[in-house]
């Protein structure tokens, strides 16, 4: 019971603080910016919210307790610092030259409002379909627990009822709060699943005999603490040079130019801020990483896989999938109170709202340029129908994932991976000072088809999908350019 007290806990107060924030929601520039003064310390934690969410709790400890699974993901991290370094370098300057709403806006006086047209719409295809996957993996954890409380119940319909609970949850608050509602209940959710990581990382080691000690020496025996491999191999994807430079160029891609991650630099109070906020949040993300990935290793020494025949064959045994082992424990092996607190830390995750961005998107770069003249009232209740329409739509996208067996981790990496490799590639165009939309459109359905084959027609990794859109989109929009050029002359 004080396990269901501390969940029904806390996502009460998730509604309260929407309904707190939305005092404040009088403008377009309020709800989607939160008047542009959020501290940097408060969008470090934001982005390290959203980057580490369910996903990252459930499925990265799966990655190091799965066969052959080891800490080589690090090298993805990896790749991930230098990212956010190039982005302080090369993007965020940009997007306080002028008062931005989204970052798509910059490619308006570029590439013309075709190409910031469909920039957009990518964007709101890719963050539906990979924050419908995050809706899922939180509703496999609610399952576990209902199933482990009350086993002789209709536990078959609490995972689609999960979804669409949360899924209404999510709708409720970002409706009320805007983005100040969903950054300042990520602060608040850092806090709550990091406590809810070190609880269960605790009690997993006192339920191993010899502890966490034994633990590393059975890893190392499994041959676990594996951290690099310099083999260059396309279809190895946690390798050093597929995380190294494809880590790189999808936190440019997600990071640089995803109105997931850039509505928060526009919201802080400088460009110092966004800088200081974006480059803190990769040392944060690093050290979370690295302490999911000990937690998968603390798991294969709680359930020993490696005794089962079938260890090979079946990569997750004595389970079906990755995902489902760190949700097993939580829901069978935590103490009362404990538990509910580990499960609250994962419906933090959850939580981590992109219905803000979607719908800033939606307003600013689809619905504003068509619908023009109205009031700044008007795009604001615009927005909040966009908040709720996409809240849905995520909702239906988890739904049909349902009977997905794949990590869920990798679902959402191949998608953005897909997808944000020719919208990268548009703004390293800008970047170089290409102009024009034959340029732009000409490299972005290059980058896509480029990229698409990779995905349909080779065995390269998905950390390689944005590297090859983005450097197609960046050739053939170059060489278009110039072809442009010399035929004016």
């Amino acid at each position: 019971m004080i396990d269901l007290v501390i969940i029904a806990a806390y996502l009460t107060g998730v509604i309260a603080a929407g309904i707190w924030f939305s005092k404040r929601q009088k403008s377009t520039a309020r709800y989607f910016l939160a008047g542009r003064n959020l501290p940097w310390w408060a969008i470090s934690a934001s982005i390290v919210a959203t980057e580490t969410s369910t996903i990252s709790f459930i499925s990265v400890p799966g990655i190091a307790y799965a066969y052959g699974g080891d800490f080589r993901f690090l090298q993805l991290v990896l790749g991930y610092l230098i990212g956010r370094i190039v982005i302080s370098i090369l993007f965020i300057p940009s997007y306080f030259r002028e008062e931005l709403v989204t970052v798509y806006q910059l490619l308006q006086s570029v590439f013309g409002g075709g190409v910031r047209a469909l920039s957009s719409a990518i964007f709101v295809v890719m963050r539906i379909i990979a924050d419908g996957v995050r809706l899922l993996l939180t509703a496999l954890v609610i399952a576990a627990v209902f199933t482990a409380l009350a086993p002789d119940q209709a536990s078959h319909l609490v995972i689609p009822a999960s979804i669409i609970g949360l899924g209404l949850i999510m709708i409720v608050f970002t409706f009320l709060g805007g983005i100040e509602a969903v950054v300042w209940i990520e602060v608040v959710q850092l806090g709550i699943y990091i406590a809810g990581a070190i609880a269960a990382a605790v009690v997993l080691t006192g339920l191993i005999p010899g502890g966490a000690a034994a633990a590393i020496d059975l890893a190392a025996a499994a041959g676990k603490l594996r951290f690099f491999d310099f083999a260059f191999d396309i279809s190895t994807t946690f390798g050093f040079w597929a995380g190294l430079i494809g880590g790189c160029f999808l936190t440019m891609s997600t990071h640089g130019t995803d109105q997931f991650m850039v509505q928060r630099y526009l919201s802080s109070r400088s460009e110092r801020d966004a800088m200081l906020g974006l480059l803190s949040s990769g040392v944060l993300v690093f050290v979370q990483f690295l302490g999911f990935l000990f937690i998968g290793i603390l798991l294969f020494a709680f359930y020993r896989p490696d005794r089962i025949p079938d260890w090979a064959t079946n990569v997750a045994a004595p389970f079906d999938a990755p995902d489902q082992v760190f949700a097993h424990f939580i829901a069978n092996h935590l103490p009362a109170g404990l538990m509910g607190l580990v499960v609250a830390a994962i419906l933090a995750a959850a939580l981590s709202s992109s219905l803000s961005s979607i719908a800033s998107t939606a307003t600013a770069d689809l619905y504003a340029p068509a619908v023009k003249g109205r009031d700044d009232r008007h795009y604001l209740n615009a927005s909040r129908l966009f908040t709720v329409g996409a809240g849905i739509a995520q909702i239906i996208v988890a739904l049909i994932l349902m009977g997905e067996t794949r990590s869920a981790l990798n679902i959402a990496l191949s998608v953005a991976s897909l997808l944000n490799g020719p919208i990268l590639g548009i703004f390293l165009l800008a970047a170089m000072g290409v102009r024009g939309p034959r340029a732009a459109l000409a490299g972005m359905i290059a980058g896509l088809a480029a990229v698409t084959w990779v995905w349909l027609g080779t065995s390269a990794a998905w950390p390689w999908y944005v590297t090859v859109g983005s450097l197609v989109t960046v050739a053939v929009g170059w060489i278009v350019s110039k072809e442009s050029s010399a035929q004016v002359r």
